[in-house]
Order: structure tokens, then sequence, then C-alpha cells
């Protein structure tokens, strides 16, 4: 009887999904799959918004090799995802292209000539997020970024080199927040 209630607690421990953490009430699984290839949870961090301190999203960094080497991730031709699970009540779709391309002019300006058709259809992409709802980057190696927001695929920008400039904007000298930056990269908990 006891072995029985023992399989039985120990099949339950193993089929519940592994859990890496919670922030701001925002839990996120340890691993993703994407086409195949196992993501970790790299670290999590809080975008908040400086002039008036609060918090806008909880984000979480996925990567196939975990690393706290920001040049050694956008390096690494491998997938990865980037999870936003917005907390603000709404942020306006104006406020959110204002920030991708101040993240893009701060992080990869060399590159923007280049980029810029690419940013500009990225950018139409973006609806207002409200409270609750997520957005999703992940870059597939040969196919590009696809984005995904309210749990749909709304767009594939092609390119490492843009998935590399989108991902520069949390991993690059200028990110949002510093402490976001070190959440991502699993230097603050």
């Amino acid at each position: 009887m006891l072995r029985a209630l023992l399989v039985g607690v120990m099949t339950v421990v193993f089929s519940v999904p592994l859990v890496a953490g919670t922030l701001e009430g925002v839990t996120l699984p340890d691993t993703v799959s994407v086409n195949g290839v196992t993501l970790h949870l790299n670290g999590m961090g809080v975008r908040i918004k400086s002039v008036f301190k609060v918090n806008v999203y909880v984000a979480g960094l996925y990567l196939a090799t975990p690393s706290k080497n920001p040049a050694a991730i956008l390096a690494a031709n491998e997938p990865r995802q980037l999870v936003m699970h917005f907390l603000y009540k709404e942020v306006e779709a104006a406020k959110l292209v204002e920030a991708w391309r101040e993240g893009f002019a701060n992080n990869s300006a060399a590159a923007l000539p280049a980029l810029k058709a690419r940013l500009d259809k990225f950018c139409a992409l973006w609806p207002a997020m409200k409270s609750g709802e997520t957005a999703t980057l992940t870059y597939i190696p040969g196919q590009g970024t696809k984005v995904t927001i309210k749990g749909k695929d709304v767009g594939i920008i092609e390119g490492k080199d843009f998935a590399d400039a989108i991902f520069a904007v949390w991993l690059g000298p200028k990110p949002p927040n510093p402490e976001l930056k070190q959440g991502l990269l699993g230097e603050k908990g």
C-alpha cells in the first residue's frame, strides 16, 4: 500500500511541469520548445518605466544555451525567445512603437539604415497591450523572428541581423532599465 502511494506521488511530482520562477505574480515555465529545440529560461526581469516607476511588463529570456554573456547570446545562431507578460493596465501602440524605435537607436544605431524597412514592418504589427496579455518574439535560424501577440502569430521579420537588433534592445549597452537586463541574464533574482 505504501509503495503504491509512493509511486502515485512520484508520478504526480514528475508529471507536473517544472516552473522556473515567478516574478511580480508572473510564472514562466523552465523550458519551452521551438521547432524541436528545447530552450531554457535564462532569466526574468521587469521593465520599469523610470519616469513613473511603473512596472510595464515581466520578460523572460529563453535560450538553447544558457548564458550570462550578452555578446555570446547575440552571436549564437540558435533559437531564442523573449516573452513579455504585460502588467500595466494599457500600453498604447504608439508608446510601444516609440520604445522599439528608441531601443533600436540606443543599441543598434549603426545597423539602422539596413534595418529600417523591417523595423517599420515590425512596428506596424503592434496593437495596444493590456495587463495580462503577452507578446513573444522567437528567433528561428533560417526563418527570422516570429512575432506572436496575444496568442496569435502576426508575422515573421527576416534576418539574423534583425533578431540580433531586437534582442539587443534588452541585452545591449543601453537597455530600457539595467535591472531588466540583469534579470534576463540570470544575474538578479
